[in-house]
Order: C-alpha cells, then structure tokens, then sequence
C-alpha cells in the first residue's frame, strides 16, 4: 500500500469517526446537458433516478461533491 492510499484510508477514518451527522440529498433536476464531470458526481453520489433520495455521512469530502452540484440537488440535514 502506498503512501497516498495509507494517507487517505487514515485521514477517511478519522472523518467518520468524529461526524456523527447525516445528509439526505435529493436528486431534483437531471443532470442532462451538464458535463460528464458534474454527471458523474451524482453517480458517486448514488443517485441515479430525479426524486431518488440517498444518505450519506456529514464528512467534508461529500460537502465538496454536493457543492459541484448544488444546483440539481436538495439537501436536508
């Protein structure tokens, strides 16, 4: 294991183990006509149908993916 995926696994737990909050994001406009980038941020989202509703950990990683897409998504706290 290298030192950028020992790094990562290391700074992804520590994350989850101090963010006890949950997101609930909303998928409430598709993302046809955006780019491939924006498209493929909602997939790692896991959100594949509009009104299709995922939770997800309150860890700064999945704040800076609903950010790029802030406009086709609706989050809940």
């Amino acid at each position: 294991m290298g030192f950028f995926t020992s790094f990562l696994l290391k700074s992804d737990v520590t994350m989850t183990e101090k963010s006890d909050k949950m997101l609930k994001v909303t998928l409430v406009k598709s993302p046809i006509g955006y780019s491939k980038r924006q498209k493929r941020t909602v997939q790692s989202l896991g959100l594949r149908k509009l009104g299709q509703t995922v939770e997800h950990k309150d860890i700064p990683s999945i704040r800076g993916m609903i950010n790029r897409i802030s406009h086709l998504v609706q989050v809940e706290e």
